[in-house]
């Protein structure tokens, strides 16, 4: 009876460990809500999708410039109850699409509410903006 009683403790100790030692399930993008975004102003545009995640938001997508001088680019902002909390840009292109990816940050419990994506000219001025809030 003693030899059955240490054996059957050697097994559950055995695929405790096992279990235990198997790596933990890793947060991916597919985990976190998403929104799209489309910002156009004449004929250029910025569109893509935001990817909510606890405290911050990333925002990927496209630019379109129709002129070597009407350079656009893409700036986001991040918002918790009506406080502004970061600001980031990228994808700076004239005559033509350039595709970006970056993040901004939302320090703060719970992450971003909303997000405001905006087209800018050639000096990071707003040409059009929109609102998106958290799904």
């Amino acid at each position: 009876m003693r030899k059955q009683f240490a054996a059957g403790l050697g097994t559950m100790a055995l695929t405790a460990g096992m279990l235990l030692a198997m790596p933990g399930a890793t947060a991916h993008a597919a985990d976190y809500p998403t929104s799209s975004f489309y910002v156009p102003y004449g004929q250029t545009y910025t569109k893509g999708t935001l990817t909510w995640y606890n405290q911050s938001v990333n925002v990927s997508g496209g630019n379109n410039s129709v002129s070597s001088t009407s350079c656009r680019a893409t700036w986001a902002r991040t918002f918790a109850g009506g406080n502004q909390l970061d600001s980031n840009g990228g994808g700076y292109v004239c005559n033509g699409n350039r595709t970006f990816s970056f993040t901004v940050q939302a320090d703060v419990a719970g992450g971003a509410g909303a997000v405001q994506v905006c087209l800018e000219n050639g000096s990071w001025g707003d040409l059009e903006c929109k609102i998106y809030q958290r799904p």
